[in-house]
């Protein structure tokens, strides 16, 4: 098995796309990269601007001299931990590819069961036909929104929806911008900078004028949820590169719930609709403490692709 090599480039020509492509998974195989093939054919494929179909076509054909530096530096980014998603700048999300950097988390795959979770649970409360001929559409706030992945979704796939997307990091909210503007939903999405509910407390003095207006009937967030002692046995590419701030939940991971929940009473209406994303052990914590406010006539858990509780979701079946 061909290790990372000591001295020298990594990559010497002439070379097959094929060739390539299996030395460089043999040194990312070497430092310990999960899914190092998977990691060397989306760059390869990134840096060629093709896809995998044409690369397994193509696999004969030499590589382009001038662009092995190129491919090197690549491929020392991954074989250091940098996930895939931020060296070619993307994430695929419910079907739609997402800008993403170093200040947003990368979007999850079990995140898209949240998304599905509330469209459906607002379709039962807001049937679209019903919504259409009495001219209510919900207003839904997705808190903590990092790459807009979960706002932008639901503004793509409800187009009569009023949503909302806050964040405390303005760079984050830069890169939801960026893809609200990417897939047509930028003038259905509001952004708002402030921490977790703030922005939306009437009378608070991070609130600001219109987002305190909002009576929200929807509330939908992913916060960080991660205990502070779990942080350092992280995955290396999650420890080392995706942002601390949208990781870290307090001493148990469920700091940003508790205050979310306490800042609820506060808003203009209490939400329809809450739902969030948790670690694992957390969902059934955080159900109780929704069930305390006696507000919701029914709590779900969701588990995710693997069959872990990771989705709770508080629904009021009649306005009060």
């Amino acid at each position: 098995m061909m290790g990372m090599p000591s001295n020298g480039p990594w990559f010497k020509g002439p070379l097959t796309l094929r060739q390539a492509s299996v030395q460089a998974t043999s040194i990312l195989l070497a430092e310990g990269v999960e899914e190092p093939r998977n990691n060397a054919e989306l760059l390869l494929m990134n840096l060629l601007g093709t896809d995998r179909a044409a690369l397994l076509r193509d696999g004969g054909d030499l590589f382009p001299q001038e662009r092995l530096p190129e491919w090197e530096a690549l491929i020392r980014r991954k074989a250091a931990g940098e996930p895939v998603q931020y060296i070619i700048g993307e994430q695929w999300f419910y079907g739609r590819p997402f800008a993403v950097s170093p200040s947003v988390l990368i979007p999850r795959p079990e995140t898209e069961l949240l998304v599905e979770a509330v469209l459906d649970a607002a379709e039962l409360l807001w049937p679209p036909d019903a919504g259409s001929e009495n001219g209510f559409m919900p207003t839904v706030v997705d808190v903590g929104t990092g790459s807009g992945a979960i706002a932008v979704t639901l503004a793509s796939q409800r187009h009569a929806w009023r949503v909302c997307a806050s964040d405390l990091s303005p760079d984050a909210l830069a890169v939801a911008r960026t893809n609200a503007v990417r897939h047509e939903a930028a003038d259905r999405l509001t952004l708002v900078q402030g921490d977790l509910l703030m922005p939306f407390i009437p009378g608070h003095e991070q609130s600001e004028p219109r987002s305190a207006e909002l009576r929200i009937d929807v509330l939908v967030s992913n916060p960080p949820y991660i205990p502070a002692a779990d942080m350092e046995g992280l995955q290396r590419e999650v420890r080392d590169y995706e942002p601390h701030l949208a990781l870290e939940g307090g001493a148990d991971g469920l700091t940003p719930y508790r205050r979310m929940i306490e800042q609820l009473p506060r808003l203009a209406q209490m939400p329809r609709i809450v739902a969030f994303e948790l670690g694992m052990g957390q969902p059934r914590i955080v159900a109780e403490m929704l069930r305390a406010l006696g507000h919701w006539d029914e709590i779900r858990i969701i588990s995710d692709y693997g069959g872990i509780e990771r989705h709770v979701i508080a629904t009021q079946s009649q306005p009060r």
